[in-house]
């Protein structure tokens, strides 16, 4: 409250505290709140991140430049999920994704909840994440099931219902360690430091997106900025949909308000409907494209995310999930 900032080590050994069952709610909601209002730094942010995955249950896979699309929420537009949407444009370009997520904190439907609703078993043992990567080269990694220290925090932070550090702890704290990440930022002055942070953890090539509008992906109405890691160098610009031969359009056109929605319009992107969730869908699955070093640069990864769509490969990624998950 004094605005004062942790070590590196003190974030750790509070982390741990909690994940150990060692502070009541109140305590967990006083934290997490104060350090909002602080701002988190990279030590914070990293110490935390650290503790964390000292306590995850790790899910080692072996595939070259593998992905993941998940982002830090809490950007209160209710959209329909862009990233996980994404996620399967970008496996049909042939992208290894493990897709990170977890239910709805501050959204109307997160990447758990909405799978679920397709009819993907989110629920399934180590064997069939393994088989799911290994033949569709896709798995869906419910947090959940690998953070089990999570759920002591989880009162308070539904019950605060807006971003807090476990936010940012999301991206950072993949099970199977991804190197390569979209991470979209709903609040922009974190975004440099979301960056910072994923270099002190030894990642390869992030890309830290932010739309103007206050998206947390890359947006379609107007301008999004990006800071992009890469090999521990750090790069900063803004694009514009128009820039990739994309049609500008309100945020309105791209919001939900249900997963029922959510279910509708992720099934009419993959089915290659024109609009502006589809123009949405291209940029944000183009960026998962480059930072997986598949190609050079968004344009090229936008073209590779328009042919899984108009090849149907993005709408079987989905169908052989659904099918695999359930056997």
């Amino acid at each position: 409250m004094e605005g004062k900032n942790l070590s590196r080590r003190e974030s750790r050994l509070v982390m741990n505290e909690i994940m150990d069952k060692k502070a009541t709610d109140a305590q967990i909601s006083a934290y997490l709140v104060a350090l909002r209002m602080k701002g988190e730094t990279v030590d914070e942010i990293t110490g935390t991140a650290e503790a964390f995955s000292g306590k995850i249950r790790p899910f080692a896979l072996k595939y070259e430049n593998m992905v993941d699309t998940c982002g830090t929420g809490g950007d209160n537009l209710h959209t329909f999920n862009i990233s996980t949407t994404a996620a399967f444009i970008s496996a049909g370009a042939g992208v290894s994704v493990a897709k990170h997520g977890h239910r709805s904190v501050s959204s109307s439907c997160g990447s758990a909840d909405l799978l679920a609703a397709l009819g993907v078993n989110i629920d399934v043992p180590r064997k069939v994440l393994r088989k799911c990567m290994g033949e569709i080269g896709l798995a869906f990694l419910f947090s959940q099931k690998f953070h089990q220290s999570w759920h002591y925090a989880m009162g308070p932070r539904r019950e605060i219902g807006s971003r807090t550090i476990f936010n940012i702890l999301g991206p950072l704290t993949n099970p199977a360690h991804t190197r390569r990440q979209v991470i979209g930022v709903s609040d922009e002055n974190m975004m440099i430091t979301v960056i910072e942070v994923m270099r002190e953890l030894g990642a390869e090539q992030v890309m830290a997106v932010h739309g103007r509008d206050g998206l947390d992906e890359i947006t379609i109405s107007g301008e999004t900025r990006i800071i992009e890691l890469i090999d521990s160098k750090i790069y900063e610009y803004t694009i514009r949909p128009e820039s990739f031969g994309l049609q500008s359009a309100p945020i309105s056109a791209i919001q939900t308000a249900s997963c029922k929605e959510n279910v509708k319009i992720l099934r009419r992107v993959l089915a290659g409907e024109a609009g502006a969730a589809t123009d949405v869908a291209l940029l944000n699955a183009g960026a998962a494209i480059k930072v997986s070093g598949k190609v050079d640069s968004l344009q090229e990864g936008i073209f590779l995310a328009r042919e899984s769509l108009q090849s149907g490969a993005a709408k079987r990624k989905l169908e052989r999930l659904i099918e695999l998950t359930n056997e």
